[in-house]
């Protein structure tokens, strides 16, 4: 605190997408450090592919605004909320959930960090990376091994699948039980002589 740094150095660090860390002793300003954490090359990608499909992607960044816009138009996220602490996060994912039930939708929340576990259990579908912090993994459903965010579009789709086939499993039993109990009850006895027997 109280320590004079130049202020066009961290704005331009800033829109760069880098954090800034600064360094002093004695109260005297010693460097500035800018560390970056990059979007793999498929993010973008990933994030237009999801919009693409209907997916609001909202981004919960504890970085500064000016990094977190930086990041933001680096990976094609429009919205986004920056300077959020871990619990600001999950009442981010709380706030979010009311503006979505309205219309049937749910939440999920993508995160890799200690940071990121409170909104992760907090959503209706937690998504860790598996190249994070094993508190990140522990808090969410599921966890995208290689921490590719292309993964949640192949999670999407197995769900989405999966769902598919219950229902048609469902509808079959449906049906198959619908002729088949009627016909093992003798309905048809007395007409044809046709009878099924209740273990098939």
């Amino acid at each position: 605190q109280g320590v004079a740094i130049d202020a066009a150095s961290v704005l331009s660090f800033q829109a760069a997408a880098r954090s800034i860390v600064a360094v002093s002793r004695g109260g005297i300003a010693l460097g500035i450090l800018a560390v970056a954490d990059p979007l793999r090359p498929t993010t973008a990608a990933a994030v237009a592919r999801l919009a693409s499909l209907g997916v609001k992607v909202v981004m919960l960044s504890g970085d500064n605004a000016g990094t977190a816009a930086a990041i933001g138009q680096q990976a094609g996220i429009v919205s986004y909320r920056a300077e959020l602490l871990p619990g600001d996060k999950a009442q981010a994912i709380e706030t979010l959930r009311s503006e979505v039930k309205a219309g049937g939708g749910c939440i999920g929340m993508v995160g890799d960090g200690i940071n990121d576990a409170p909104a992760l259990a907090s959503a209706d579908v937690g998504i860790a990376m598996g190249t994070g912090t094993d508190v990140a993994m522990s808090s969410a459903q599921v966890t995208l091994v290689k921490g590719d965010l292309r993964g949640i579009l192949r999670a999407r789709a197995l769900s989405e699948a999966t769902v598919r086939n219950m229902r048609q499993n469902l509808a079959f039993a449906f049906l198959y039980n619908a002729i088949g109990v009627p016909i093992a009850a003798g309905l048809l006895y007395p007409v044809f002589g046709l009878l099924l027997s209740p273990m098939i």
